[in-house]
């Protein structure tokens, strides 16, 4: 059994410092194109420089630097997709003065490089990314997934796995995905987790119809962090899925579809 712990909640922090970081997120999200110093991060943050960057990793689980990095990638994701810029010109957009550099991380990150994920094959649904079978141990263990859905979600396509990286990027050393119905916990078994320590993600997406009638795309994380795997005795995990917040790191792996049908009843505001 496995000691795994939960990044920062909510209630762990006060709302005035957890306002702090979420300012210096939105300064990261505002200036991702050019070089952001640490400096310059604890300042739009008003906090120190060491005590910010304690406090950053504490409620983000990873370093201002790495939330800034997978920042750049999700919106290479999203120019690639909704633009028609060439890969050298995002390459550039986003903070990177090697195309190189940016191909690999890139590819590293998302599970294949950028002419492919704009391009994927016609009409090929993408499948589930595959894992990293070459840090498998040869004697590997279950690691025992229990899910806990959010309320007034009936029907979520659940996609869980077990990853080297606090950031949900490639490549997962476990994977599958469980389509969940009208029960509000689901469990999954995980096989031949290599002895390590990991860190468990959690993500599904459904659609909802909101108090004003329109229809929202909702997004729903959790994660497990130091989760310590050995060659014996399972691994027992249990997660409990949450709108995505501000303060999570974005998602960068090339996740096989996962929208559900609209949820059957409205359901208050959430972002995802």
């Amino acid at each position: 059994m496995t000691a795994a712990r939960r990044r920062a909640a909510p209630e762990a922090h006060d709302g005035a410092t957890r306002a702090c970081i979420e300012r210096a997120i939105d300064h990261i999200w505002e200036r991702y194109s050019e070089p952001v110093s640490l400096d310059e991060l604890s300042r739009s943050a008003l906090l120190s420089r060491f005590h910010f960057a304690r406090t950053f990793r504490d409620i983000t689980g990873v370093t201002p630097g790495r939330f800034l990095s997978a920042v750049r990638i999700h919106q290479a994701k999203r120019m690639l997709l909704s633009t028609s810029r060439t890969i050298t010109d995002i390459s550039s957009a986003v903070g990177y003065q090697s195309l190189g550099s940016f191909t690999n991380y890139f590819t590293h990150s998302v599970g294949m490089p950028p002419s492919q994920f704009r391009h994927p094959a016609e009409g090929a649904a993408l499948p589930l990314p595959p894992t990293g079978r070459h840090l498998h141990a040869a004697r590997g263990t279950a690691a025992a997934v229990t899910i806990s859905l959010p309320r007034g979600c009936p029907g979520l396509r659940v996609y869980v796995g077990i990853f080297p990286s606090p950031i949900l990027q490639s490549p997962p050393v476990a994977a599958k995905i469980i389509d969940a119905a009208g029960d509000h916990t689901v469990r999954c078994v995980l096989p031949n987790v290599p002895p390590g320590t990991w860190f468990v993600h959690a993500v599904a997406a459904a659609r909802a119809t909101g108090l004003d009638r329109r229809t929202r795309h909702l997004l729903f994380v959790d994660r497990r962090d130091a989760v310590a795997a050995g060659t014996r005795a399972a691994l027992r995990v249990a997660m409990r899925l949450r709108p995505r917040e501000r303060t999570d790191p974005p998602i960068l792996l090339a996740l096989p579809d996962l929208r559900a049908p609209a949820l059957s009843r409205p359901i208050a505001d959430q972002a995802g």
